[in-house]
């Protein structure tokens, strides 16, 4: 059996008036992330962690942001292809462990449902996904309410 695992990270900035999407789910809150999806930075975070544990470069290469294809495209849907690649290789996938960095909104609430909807998207057991959220105690980016930050980290096999 070969196993890898991979890390992925990402980041996107709050702007005022945008729906905030945040692992497959639209949040609350007054400000939403800029980009040219939906800018899901949990799901995002997760494409570059899979990608790259399977060695298939990363999410820029795949759904280049100058294509006009991607423009407002539900992460999900990325998601949803990235899961399809690694299983054309043969890979599965182990388990999923993510993090969100923001201080604002507070997201335990909405972690269940974020979850729950990862795991559909990929196919795989909830009990397999974990989803976390930290304040950065009011320093960086983050603590200013500037942008939000994810990490994830994979384990695949085959």
């Amino acid at each position: 059996m070969k196993i890898r695992t991979g890390i992925g990270y990402d980041v996107h900035q709050l702007k005022e008036g945008l729906p905030l999407w945040l692992g497959g789910i639209q949040v609350p809150h007054s400000k939403g992330l800029v980009g040219h999806s939906d800018a899901d930075v949990l799901i995002h975070a997760i494409c570059d962690a899979l990608l790259g544990a399977a060695a298939l470069g990363d999410i820029g290469k795949h759904f280049p942001d100058t294509d006009p294809a991607y423009k407002g495209i539900d992460s999900k849907v990325l998601l949803r292809n990235v899961c399809n690649l690694l299983a054309d290789k043969g890979w599965h996938i182990g388990n999923v462990d993510a993090i969100l960095c923001m201080q604002k909104p507070k997201v335990a609430a909405y972690i269940p449902t974020m979850r729950q909807t990862l795991a559909d998207v990929m196919q795989m057991d909830i009990d397999d996904i974990s989803v976390k959220a930290t304040t950065t105690e009011h320093l960086g980016f983050e603590g200013r309410e500037e942008g939000i930050s994810a990490i994830a980290n994979v384990l695949i096999n085959k």
